[in-house]
Order: C-alpha cells, then structure tokens, then sequence
C-alpha cells in the first residue's frame, strides 16, 4: 500500500471538516413517554423523531430502558447500554432501522382497515392478479 503524501493527508482533513460542517449529526436525543417516539435534535436544526418498535433491538424495550439513551462519538450514532444497542444516525435518516435480514422481516407490516378489507376483496377474486408479460 501507498504511504499517504501531506497533500493527500491535507485533503481528508479538509473533508472531514466539512463533513462534521455539512452532515447532520445528533446534538441532543431522548424518549418522548407520551408519544412514543425518540426524538434527535440534529446538528443542522432539524429535528428527527421514530416509534422505538420500528428499530432493531428497541422493538421490545420498556420505556426505561428507552429513557437510558446515549449519544456516541461526534454524534454519528445512539446508544442504549442496557440493550446492547447501537444505531447509526446517518442510516436512521435513510429509514433503515436494522440490518438488512430485520428490515426485511419487518418490511410491509402495516396494517389498516383499509388493507385488510383489500386483501379479503383481492382473496375472493383468486388474489392479486399476474403481472402481464411484455
């Protein structure tokens, strides 16, 4: 491997910083008890909330446990002890909320009225009709 030269060193230092200036970062989270949420102030004002249930390894979590939050490092990531869970702030703002196998466990959950009178409708029809090959 390459030895890094001083402008290649310059460089990376130079895109860290605007990295630490550019991307969100959390400055502040908590568990909000009345809405069910944890909710990360982030570093560019916005503010970023989340029902615990939708995140792997706080779907079962009591809501002290929830209160036990941490923030890690610079702000990339939270942290519950208690849980031996971390998650990454960069891939929560991308609406993942586990590992690829968690995420597809949980994806399409959602249920409704609406849904289910669907599917009983789409069921009595022979369920959801073939795609037409082109």
């Amino acid at each position: 491997m390459a030895e890094l030269t001083d402008p290649e060193i310059d460089a990376a230092l130079q895109r860290g910083k605007a990295a630490r200036r550019l991307e969100p970062r959390a400055a502040a989270a908590r568990y909000d008890r009345r809405r069910d949420r944890v909710i990360i102030k982030l570093t560019n004002g916005c503010t970023f909330a989340f029902p615990p249930r939708l995140a792997q390894g706080l779907e079962n979590a009591t809501e002290y446990q929830l209160a036990q939050i941490e923030i890690l490092g610079a702000g990339h990531g939270l942290h519950w002890e208690a849980l031996d869970t971390d998650l990454s702030i960069p891939h929560l703002l991308a609406g993942l909320f586990g590992t690829r196998s968690f995420m597809a466990r949980h994806a399409g959950k959602a249920t409704s009225p609406a849904k289910a009178a669907a599917a009983r409708t789409n069921g009595a029809k022979g369920g959801r009709p073939h795609k037409a090959a082109r």
